[in-house]
């Protein structure tokens, strides 16, 4: 593969599209994760389109609304993914009553170790399970002050190249 930042210059130019497309077709394993948020929808169709066999994470917390349960269903039912759904070990009854509820994050050792457990361990099995070299990702830069300074291609730190075709994307597209 060209240099990182090289590639980034050439694939900021190009349609979401062009993007998946280019992850796709370097031959490596490819995974797609998405929590149904609001860009979800529209990452996962072009996906879909592109690499219909394309495994796609989700990591079910077991804490989402009902709302987000209804609208995965029938993304999931429509447009005929392929979910790898992992869940956390404990279940969500279970943890509220070992941590006394959701803790806060005027709690951070709490609030680490809960999204440790309902969110990190079950994706650290599905990487360990599927062992993707590419990873596309839905985070766009002005998600947060750390995403503004990634690019469209990044590496993370266990080294998979994370992929994120939307990355320039505002709200209002």
């Amino acid at each position: 593969m060209k240099d990182i930042v090289e590639q980034n210059s050439q694939l900021q130019l190009l349609s979401p599209e062009a993007i998946v497309r280019w992850a796709v077709e370097q031959g490596e394993p490819t995974i797609m994760s998405t929590s149904f948020g609001p860009n979800s929808a529209a990452l996962l169709h072009l996906v879909g389109q592109i690499a219909p066999d394309l495994p796609i994470i989700w990591v079910d917390s077991g804490y989402n609304m009902r709302d987000t349960y209804v609208v995965a269903e029938e993304i999931i039912d429509r447009l005929k993914l392929n979910m790898k759904i992992y869940v956390p070990e404990v279940t969500s009854e279970r943890l509220n009553i070992l941590m006394g509820g959701i803790p806060t994050l005027d709690e951070p050792e709490k609030h680490a170790e809960f999204t440790r457990i309902v969110k990190l361990d079950p994706f650290e099995r599905a990487l360990a399970d599927l062992k993707p070299k590419i990873w596309i990702s839905g985070i766009r830069q002005d998600d947060t002050e750390f995403r503004r300074s990634l690019d469209v291609l990044s590496y993370d730190k266990r080294g998979i190249l994370k992929v994120a075709p939307i990355f320039r994307w505002s709200d209002e597209d």
